[in-house]
């Protein structure tokens, strides 16, 4: 969608933020998951103007916005240009913007077992993780790697166990769980080297 998300203070919305390009079935999996999981009422697909840490710039973003919204039928899950509205590029900022806005709502941070394993790359990760807490997915071959992540040993600490999934909206951050899930082999990076018509607009 467009615009602003409508929230109300008290619910609780996990934010799964990425280029998505092309958005695919393993990100429909960790959503539906993430539902079941943490208890959410909603999920916000965050799809971002670009991500700084890849070196190729995404498709176009309204090209994006148009396969995710065509991919997703639950009417639970909105698809969002936020970062662009906000010009922000980095999640510590966007995360802060929107505590800002809908202060009362419940935000959790989704992401795979994969971006775990770089999360200690991101610009000021520190500051995400200090802001709303962090339900990790697993993903394809990063199980192990994304418990032994640079990240992961810091945040250590504040790791709760998976019987905690259920409230960790209602946790005070630091606070995150690794989840594990039956496998899906999808990533955009594979789409786009079976598919490289996905890159091209339309």
């Amino acid at each position: 969608m467009t615009g602003f998300p409508i929230a109300h203070e008290g619910m609780r919305i996990g934010l799964l933020g990425g280029s998505f390009d092309p958005p695919h079935a393993g990100h429909v999996n960790i959503t539906q998951a993430a539902f079941r999981r943490f208890r959410l009422d909603r999920v916000w697909w965050l799809v971002s103007p670009g991500n700084p840490l890849k070196t190729r710039g995404p498709a176009p973003l309204g090209q994006r916005m148009q396969a995710a919204q065509t991919l997703v039928q639950d009417p639970r899950v909105v698809i969002s240009d936020l970062e662009a509205r906000m010009n922000t590029r980095i999640s510590a900022d966007t995360i802060a913007a929107m505590r800002r806005r809908w202060p009362g709502v419940r935000f959790i941070w989704l992401m795979g077992s994969d971006n775990l394993v770089q999360f200690h790359l991101w610009e000021r990760w520190q500051e995400v993780a200090a802001a709303v807490p962090i339900g990790v997915l697993a993903r394809p071959g990063t199980r192990t790697a994304a418990r032994h992540s640079v990240a992961a040993k810091k945040l250590q600490r504040w790791r709760l166990p998976l019987a905690a999934a259920a409230g960790l909206a209602d946790r005070r951050p630091p606070a995150w769980v690794l989840v594990n899930l039956p496998m899906s082999a999808h990533s955009s990076t594979a789409l786009r080297l079976v598919r490289p018509d996905l890159r091209d607009p339309p």
